[in-house]
């Protein structure tokens, strides 16, 4: 440095090269030793040669100043600050606090808007990872074994503000959690088979109460979800996800519109209704996990009827989620209540099956109610017993309960509700499963009950009459000329079930690859 001016010599750059081929030639120590007469020669009374050790973090620290705003074209102070800083807990007096310093004594700001710490890996025990102990588990390795995927839902998974604990098991937990949200994917899919945005879309406020009500779950769940990204927090997303596919998705809405995909009309309000709500929740699940799903989200993405954009990636939040009113006759509150309501039917209808009560839950409920819920649970009419995934429902007064029916009917922990559990004594329907008073009473159908014969197509109808007609009486002759009659329908039949055998396998396979992250061809799935 320049003894009278301060200024740096002019041939600085150069300088430094030669000093570092000593330094790597004799240490460290070569630049102190040096005479400066052996670099500068006769300019060397007029310079000083500065002793003075850069800190490393000075030199990490002032990387927002050339990475950042030094790159800029019109200069340092039309440059941008970064939006996040993003290192390990140790950096807090390292890289992140001389950036901090060196920021605010330049520019008077730190150099970024946001800065996010995290911990350390170790074990499930909370020892460091180290070959010795061998418990190093290797990301690639992971990647190799799992898919990047289920590495990348154990970062969220993890609460990154300490240790993150890791390991097979509970990779192996990890993947558990990754299959539920995908075989959830799965179902919405599948059952959008023949649906059209455009053509059988229906709007919100036609939309039965119930598909509304998970519509609307599904609009306040993406508030939540949008402000946890903007935060960071990444276990938030992770457990709001998991949560809504196995609780108000699993555990309740796709149970109980099973029965409305598979017995009602294509084109019925009721079956369009559904389909609508299935493709409003998979549009916005397949954005929500995006940042961290990235690849099984783009599978979604593709296989959503309806025009598609060329990534999920490029997608911004799904924008068509439709919100009750909070005011509604049938909205929150009200479904809030009808749930609790359920969550008691459940479990009384599990005390029944452990005592051999009952088989299945397709069993008769009565429920002594109190006024408030009697009011509520009324709204529902006969769509009450779906709700509750029951043959039959019956709504009594409280005070009703004496007698026999007192010990029949079960306290439960919600205030004003008893519930009684019987088996059914009416005919299952062969076709919806439900135990229905009016099976067999129809002489063309008389496996089915009321309710499905209205839903069958006019072709099976008339198939079905067909083989009343072909089928020879008891008591009528029996030659030749009436076997051709009776053979033809009992060849089809072994035909169908030949064609339903190979269709259940065929899917069997392919959802087993697809529960473990598998590839499947399509071509001959299909076929």
């Amino acid at each position: 440095m320049h003894k009278q001016t301060g200024e740096l010599h002019p041939r600085t750059v150069g300088l430094m090269e030669e000093a570092a081929k000593r330094v790597e030639q004799e240490g460290i120590d070569a630049w102190f030793k040096l005479d400066p007469a052996e670099l500068l020669g006769a300019e060397a009374a007029e310079y000083d040669k500065v002793t003075d050790t850069l800190d490393v973090w000075f030199d990490s620290g002032t990387t927002h100043r050339h990475v950042l705003r030094g790159s800029h074209p019109h200069g340092h102070e039309s440059g941008p600050r970064a939006d996040l800083y993003l290192e390990g807990s140790d950096q807090h007096r390292g890289w992140f606090h001389s950036s901090l310093l060196t920021g605010s004594a330049i520019d008077g700001h730190p150099p970024y808007r946001q800065l996010l710490t995290h911990g350390f890996t170790v074990d499930s025990q909370g020892r460091k990872q180290s070959k010795s102990l061998g418990n190093v588990v290797a990301p690639q390795e992971v990647m190799d074994k799992l898919g990047g995927d289920i590495l990348r839902l154990w970062v969220a998974s993890t609460d990154y503000s300490g240790e993150m604990a890791v390991s097979d098991e509970i990779l192996k937990r990890t993947s558990d959690v990754y299959r539920r949200i995908r075989n959830t994917a799965r179902f919405l899919l599948s059952n959008l088979n023949g649906f059209d945005p455009e053509r059988n879309q229906v709007a919100f406020g036609d939309m039965l109460a119930l598909d509304q009500w998970v519509v609307d779950r599904a609009h306040q769940l993406q508030a939540r979800i949008e402000k946890a990204y903007e935060e960071y927090r990444f276990l938030d997303v992770y457990q709001q996800v998991h949560g809504f596919c196995a609780r108000e998705l699993g555990g309740f809405y796709l149970d109980v519109i099973k029965d409305r995909q598979y017995t009602t009309q294509t084109d019925s309000l009721a079956r369009r209704s559904a389909q609508t709500a299935l493709y409003h929740v998979v549009e916005a699940l397949s954005r929500w996990i995006a940042p961290i799903l990235s690849f099984t989200a783009e599978e979604i993405h593709e296989n959503i009827p309806g025009k598609r954009g060329d990534s999920v990636l490029l997608e911004t939040y799904y924008t068509d989620l439709g919100a009750l009113d909070e005011d509604a006759e049938l909205g929150r509150a009200f479904w809030e209540q009808v749930l609790e309501v359920k969550h008691s039917v459940n479990k009384c209808l599990e005390d029944a099956r452990n005592a051999k009560v009952i088989k299945g839950s397709l069993a008769e409920v009565t429920l002594y109610v109190s006024d408030e819920l009697q009011a509520t649970l009324a709204k529902l009419g006969d769509e009450l017993r779906f709700v509750m995934l029951t043959s039959e429902v019956t709504l009594r007064p409280l005070a009703a309960v004496s007698g026999a029916d007192a010990s029949e009917a079960e306290d439960t922990e919600l205030e004003g509700l008893k519930v009684a559990v019987n088996a059914s004594d009416n005919t299952k329907c062969e076709r919806c499963w439900h135990h229905r008073p009016d099976v067999g009473t129809h002489a063309e159908h008389p496996d089915l009950c009321g309710c499905c014969i209205s839903n069958l197509p006019r072709a099976a109808v008339r198939f079905a009459t067909m083989l009343d007609k072909s089928t020879p009486d008891a008591n009528a002759p029996s030659d030749e000329s009436a076997r051709p009659t009776m053979q033809r329908p009992l060849r089809w039949l072994w035909l169908a079930l030949a064609v339903i055998v190979l269709d259940l396998a065929t899917k069997y396979v392919a959802s087993s690859q697809l529960g473990y992250a598998q590839p499947v061809e399509v071509l001959p799935f299909l076929t």
